[in-house]
Parts: C-alpha cells; structure tokens; sequence
C-alpha cells in the first residue's frame, strides 16, 4: 500500500474494523516514512457483474456511476455521503445475490429510485423524472399525489 502523501511504500495497519455486517473492512493505516494516517477499504471483489443497456451494449458494472447517479439526484439535499454510499453498497449486494451474470439497467434504476424514495422524496422525485421520462407533468404529480398519499398512510 502506496502512502497517499509521500507515495513510500512502507505503511502499517493502526485499526482494522469491519463495516457493513462484514463485507468490508475499514483499516485505519500509518506510512511508516512521514508518519501520514490514512483509511482504506478492503471489500471481496465479487464475480464480474455485466449490465446491458437499453441497446443491448454490455458494459462491466461500475459503483462509481451508480453513485454518481444518486449524488446527482441529491444535490443540494440534506443526506450524508455515508447514507449514499451505504445505498450504493445494499443495491450493488442486492445484485450480486441474484447470482446473475448479467443485469438490466431497469433493474438497477429500479433500485436507485428505491434506495432514493427512502433517503429524499425530493431527489426521488428528481431522479425518476430523468429515469423514467416522465412526458408530462400530469404523469409527475401522479408520482407525487402517490408519494403524499403514502407518507399521509406512514404517519397515522
């Protein structure tokens, strides 16, 4: 492991705790040449999961994206990175315990609004106007007369 400061090779582990009912580890690291303290992530790389556009062009899955998505979705709203990268870490395990090769990217969108519908009505909102074109507003505030409807049943 390369020291993020000085770039030495030499570092040692301070801590190490797993994170996410342990599917990854957290390890707490110091460079053993400038003394720097830094974390780093260990998590299984998983078989390789493919994900077939609406073209039908197949393309390796990347987290990166997928969180990029939902960070685009909540802009400027009050959710922690932890939340989203929480998110991001259920819906690509829920993919990967399909067992699947292979997903749709329907599916994953599908998963993203669901992960965002708990997170933030509003980036929900957001995020499936983009995801499901949504031709009119008619069609919006259904979604969003669904949405009232559901928190009026949630609080009573």
């Amino acid at each position: 492991m390369h020291c993020p400061r000085c770039n030495a090779l030499g570092t040692r582990v301070i801590d190490s705790r797993d994170l996410e009912s342990g599917s990854t580890i957290r390890r707490r690291r110091e460079c053993e040449a400038c003394a720097y303290r830094f974390t780093t992530y260990e998590r299984p790389e998983g078989a390789r999961l493919s994900v077939v556009k609406r073209d039908g062009r197949r393309e390796d899955f990347d987290r990166s994206k997928l969180r990029s998505g939902l960070l685009k979705a909540l802009e400027k709203r009050p959710v922690t990175l932890d939340r989203v990268d929480h998110a991001v870490d259920e819906i690509e395990a829920r993919l990967r315990t399909r067992g699947d090769a292979e997903v749709a990217t329907k599916e994953i969108g599908r998963l993203a609004t669901e992960a965002l519908r708990d997170m933030d009505q509003l980036a929900y909102i957001r995020f499936a106007s983009v995801y499901h074109s949504y031709e009119d507003i008619s069609t919006l505030k259904r979604e969003v007369d669904r949405l009232i409807t559901q928190r009026q049943g949630s609080e009573e």
